[in-house]
């Protein structure tokens, strides 16, 4: 399980120390940089809270920085909609790895909503989830762990076949047994 490393700020400050992010297959260290509600604002890439973005959306799309978003379980992203071609990153943060929502709602963001931004997880998942979130739309995961690029890179190859469509286009289990049936039927 993990922790939040945005959680880790001090009063009035951004997070001291950028996090480990897996993303295209590789742990790269983050260029954004989760800013408090009560903090000011950093040059560079901020994520800030969905309430915070609310309050002060005209200023913070006004910054020629990259600006994300982050979103608890128990927020909708219906809310950003007319903004979500301005944002470059919606960051999903669970609070509990047994809590579902992220899931969804990374892929309302992908399906309903068509956001072409990043979509990062962050908080308490756990490593066989991140093939799950994945299938839904996810690009990036915020590492507060010691996992190691193998451990990381075997959790997103645990799905091999799916029987349902989702975010990720993959064929299903359907699509690969009616592939197989036209092709022998051809061969015939």
């Amino acid at each position: 399980m993990l922790t939040d490393p945005g959680s880790a700020t001090s009063p009035g400050n951004v997070s001291p120390v950028l996090p480990r992010i897996f993303r295209n297959g590789r742990i790269v260290t983050d260029d954004f940089v989760f800013v408090a509600d009560d903090a000011h604002l950093p040059a560079g890439p901020v994520i800030v809270t969905q309430k915070r973005f609310l309050a002060e959306r005209d200023h913070l799309l006004s910054r020629p920085a990259p600006l994300g978003v982050r979103l608890e379980t128990a927020e909708s992203p219906d809310l950003l909609r007319p903004d979500l071609p301005k944002l470059k990153l919606i960051e999903l943060r669970v609070g509990y790895f047994k809590d579902g929502r992220a899931f969804s709602w990374a892929r309302v963001l992908r399906t309903r909503l068509h956001f072409a931004g990043e979509i990062r997880v962050s908080g308490h998942f756990l490593l066989d989830q991140i093939a799950f979130f994945l299938r839904v739309g996810v690009d990036s995961f915020t590492l507060a762990g010691n996992w190691s690029q193998t451990e990381i890179e075997r959790a997103t190859g645990l799905i091999s076949n799916v029987y349902q469509p989702s975010a990720d286009h993959r064929p299903t289990i359907g699509d690969l047994r009616r592939r197989t049936l036209v092709t022998a039927t051809a061969a015939e």
